[in-house]
C-alpha cells in the first residue's frame, strides 16, 4: 500500500500509545484511509485529555492542511515547535523529531500556498 507524503511525514503513531491492535487514538488509521473527518473527531477527543501531545497536534495539523485550513495547521505546527522536541516513532518504523516533522509540515504548507 502506498501512503501519501502527508501521511508518511505527519501521520504519526507511537508504539507505546497506539499498538497496531489497540484503538487508534492518534487518528493515524483514519488519516491513512482518507477518513479525515473521523480522524479529526478522534484527535479532538484525545486532545481534550492530552492537549499538548505532539503526535496529536501534528496529526491534526495534517488533517487541517489536507482540508484547506492552512492557518490552523500552521498554528499547530508552531505550537509543536514551541515545545521541547520529542522523538517520535512513525508508522513506517522510522524515528523523527517532533520539531523536524513540524518544520516539514510548515514547509509543505508554504510550498502549497506558493503554487496557488
Amino acid at each position: 500500500m502506498r501512503i501519501s507524503g502527508w501521511t508518511i511525514a505527519l501521520a504519526l503513531t507511537t508504539i507505546a500509545a497506539a499498538p497496531a491492535a489497540a484503538k487508534d487514538r492518534v487518528g493515524y488509521q483514519a488519516i491513512s484511509s482518507g477518513s479525515l473527518a473521523q480522524a479529526e473527531q478522534t484527535i479532538d477527543a484525545e486532545r481534550v485529555i492530552f492537549p499538548n501531545r505532539p503526535e496529536l497536534m501534528l496529526n491534526l495539523a495534517a488533517v487541517y492542511a489536507r482540508t484547506g485550513r492552512a492557518s490552523q495547521a500552521r498554528s499547530l505546527y508552531s505550537r509543536v515547535l514551541d515545545q521541547a522536541p520529542v522523538t517520535m516513532d512513525l508508522a513506517d518504523g522510522s524515528v523523527q523529531s517532533s520539531h523536524l516533522l513540524a518544520q516539514r509540515g510548515l514547509s509543505r504548507l508554504q510550498a502549497t500556498m506558493a503554487s496557488r
